[in-house]
């Protein structure tokens, strides 16, 4: 359906340039450039289409790094912080040292854990969002590895 999708995209430009020819106005500059960038959009959108079709045909997926992100198992060194997402709390650092973000993490039954991790995690850890964080210690900061959301 996609590459369906792709094909007719790429065959409507091609409907524009046959009207530009048909009715004369390809000598004239503005013809001529609008010409080429009909061309140039049949183009993009049909090489796009090839691009499509030769991976539906070697049954590869455009999205290699989603399909293992279930997967990930946690190497030496890395902590596994489970929990439903409290309150994120984003503190910016002085010029030359890392910024920070402290999650508080709940787990229903114990008392909610907080964590230090580096960098900005208020995007990432939705309040409310039950997550699996896989960390590593780097320079004495934690860094996030990886999420899993459930």
């Amino acid at each position: 359906m996609v590459i369906f999708l792709l094909l007719l995209l790429a065959a409507v430009p091609l409907v524009g340039i046959g009207w530009i020819l048909l009715y004369g106005s390809v000598t004239t500059v503005d013809g001529l450039f609008m010409t080429l960038i009909l061309l140039t959009m049949s183009g993009i959108v049909g090489t796009t289409a090839l691009f499509e079709l030769k991976n539906r045909r070697s049954g590869g997926s455009l999205q290699p790094a989603l399909a293992g992100a279930g997967g990930y198992a946690p190497g030496a060194g890395e902590v596994i912080h489970r929990g439903k997402v409290q309150e994120v709390v984003f503190y910016e650092s002085n010029v030359g040292q890392p910024n920070k973000s402290v999650v508080t993490l709940a787990d229903g039954a114990a008392e909610p854990q907080t964590v230090v991790v580096e960098g900005d995690m208020r995007n990432a850890l939705p309040v409310g969002q039950k997550v699996q964080i896989f960390l590593r210690k780097e320079g004495g900061q934690n860094v996030l590895i990886n999420l899993r959301y459930s």
